[in-house]
């Protein structure tokens, strides 16, 4: 019989096959315009505020529509958007990190190849102090 996992034990697995970046390190990787942030809180969290240039696709359908991303919609299909999105610097952000970090751990499953997750999430960029827009 399996046994049965916590959400916490099932992040903490997935912190330990993904690479997390602190807020100040994604604040660096934003001044790059290709850097790729994705917002996967609920859209009544991220409609409050969110960072500039974020994406909002909640954790629920991000799987579903990452290859929808502004950034590749110069591709004709699905699967050429993913092919161009696969490398890109993709950073996923959440409340404090939990889900980003489960996230991060199912892109790289898709094959996605420089995804990070943001330690901490929304509530340390605000704790430091960085911009917000909205």
């Amino acid at each position: 019989m399996k046994m049965m996992k916590t959400a916490e034990q099932l992040i903490l697995n997935a912190k330990s096959r993904i690479q997390e970046v602190s807020v100040a390190e994604l604040f660096e990787a934003m001044k790059n315009h290709k850097t790729i942030l994705i917002d996967i809180r609920e859209p009544d969290e991220f409609q409050t505020a969110a960072i500039d240039r974020a994406v909002n696709y909640p954790r629920g359908v991000l799987e579903m529509r990452i290859h929808q991303h502004p950034l590749a919609s110069h591709h004709c299909n699905t699967q050429q958007a993913l092919e161009y999105l696969k490398d890109q610097p993709i950073y996923l952000i959440c409340g404090t990190g939990g889900r980003s970090a489960l996230a991060t751990d199912t892109l790289q499953n898709m094959g996605f190849t420089y995804v990070k997750s943001v330690r901490g999430g929304y509530q340390a960029w605000l704790e430091q102090g960085y911009p917000v827009g909205k």
